[in-house]
């Protein structure tokens, strides 16, 4: 069973679904439309840029988390397997318009508890430069930047990575 959260602004829980699920298309598409915003570029590239398999972030070995207040998707993240121990955190975000409110961190939390019953150890993410949100989010979490592992050029974007051992 997913976690439930009771924050100020109202009562969170989470479901699977996968990447084509109704729940998660309107995440998805803010999210392109912010990375356009932010490192240029249109949604439909951002949308196509990322990537990651639909199928890597599927049971058994990924999986994605939405986060639902009042029927209506909020917050999301996937996972998929990175190697034996470590998941990699991918495509974290909150609506524009529920930020602010724990979100993020009860996502955060979701994803880790789901990571870990699935037997992985330890959490490794990237985010990008232009991105201080959610720098700050992971360092407020209990995530250690690190040295990014290398990556494709991306043109405007610079990897900023972090990790996270669960126990």
């Amino acid at each position: 069973m997913m976690p439930e959260s009771i924050t100020p602004h109202g009562r969170l829980r989470f479901v699977s679904a996968t990447h084509d699920d109704p729940l998660a298309q309107p995440l998805l598409a803010e999210l392109a439309v912010e990375y356009a915003q932010r490192y240029g570029g249109t949604p439909s590239t951002h949308l196509t840029w990322l990537p990651v398999p639909a199928a890597e972030l599927a049971p058994p070995d990924g999986g994605l988390l939405i986060g639902v207040v009042d029927g209506e998707p909020v917050t999301g993240g996937a996972f998929r397997r990175y190697d034996a121990e470590t998941a990699e955190l991918k495509r974290i975000w909150t609506d524009a318009t529920h930020r602010r409110r724990g979100y993020a961190r009860a996502l955060l939390a979701a994803l880790e508890a789901e990571t870990l019953a699935r037997g992985y150890r330890r959490l490794y993410l990237i985010t990008g430069n232009r991105q201080p949100e959610a720098e700050a989010l992971y360092d407020a979490t209990g995530y250690t930047r690190i040295t990014p592992d290398p990556l494709p050029s991306w043109g405007p974007f610079i990897p900023i990575a972090f990790e996270k051992w669960l126990s």
